[in-house]
């Protein structure tokens, strides 16, 4: 898939559709992420929401469609390549590498662009205190809570110095006291340069972050707007909530 003109938009999807055997996982998958800004992408379970950022960043291959960074063509790279052009990306399941203190696995990011042990430890002592990492850094990853494994699957993926990142589910998990710190965190890296695609059920966080929301049900985007405009949308409240529900809301209010 070559030739296509630049797009306006930083990340660009058109189109995307993944397939396992019949199963249609994502179909016809459409959406814009602006540089600069942090993009909700909510939906229930079972949605396609993984499955399209796996299509983003090279873990899956698309069965149709195109992905556009910047307006070069990534559709269907690897996702080592995609790191090298500045795409990062996190898992829902938090796995470090537990052998390693936290130091050294945010320095496994950091070795993408730094190969000198020395320059990449310094890197990585420079996001783990920007992550709030700070007074664990010498401590081995496996003795870290959820909320500090969170905040280390961010960190590993910042070190590689993306110019977009797309967060899948950090806050997932956290209780109401470490939601409210992480939140400063996330706005920080943005106000830093990075671009942030999210997923995430936290309703409070994606009002609180997301400038823009797309909305994803049964592997197609139904909706896609500002945060307040599409967390109204009749079509999103049925996605969520069942058939006829927007009525029943709308009768009670």
């Amino acid at each position: 898939m070559t030739g296509q003109g630049r797009d306006p938009a930083f990340l660009a999807v058109r189109d995307l559709t993944k397939r396992f055997g019949g199963l249609t996982a994502v179909s016809e998958a459409t959406l814009d992420v602006r540089e600069g800004s942090i993009t909700g992408l909510i939906g229930p379970n079972g949605a396609g929401k993984t499955t399209l950022f796996a299509m983003i960043a090279g873990f899956e291959q698309p069965s149709a469609g195109l992905v556009l960074l910047d307006g070069e063509e990534i559709t269907g790279r690897k996702p080592h390549d995609l790191a090298k052009l500045g795409l990062a990306r996190t898992f829902q399941i938090v796995q470090p590498f537990a052998g390693l203190s936290v130091r050294e696995n945010i320095a496994v990011g950091a070795f993408l662009r730094l190969p000198k042990r020395r320059d990449a430890l310094a890197l990585s002592e420079e996001v783990g205190q920007r992550l709030g990492l700070g007074p664990q850094l010498d401590k081995p990853a496996a003795a870290l809570t959820v909320a500090g494994r969170k905040r280390l699957e961010v960190a590993r993926a910042l070190a590689t110095r993306p110019r977009i990142l797309l967060l899948d589910e950090v806050l997932a998990g956290l209780n109401p006291s470490e939601l409210r710190d992480f939140l400063p965190v996330l706005q920080d890296i943005r106000a830093g340069g990075v671009t942030i695609l999210m997923i995430e059920h936290v309703m409070q966080a994606v009002m609180s972050l997301c400038e823009h929301v797309h909305v994803i049900s049964g592997g197609r985007i139904i909706a896609s707007g500002e945060a307040a405009e599409v967390v109204g949308n009749p079509a999103v409240i049925e996605a969520y909530l069942g058939p006829g529900a927007a009525q029943r809301l709308a009768a009670h209010a």
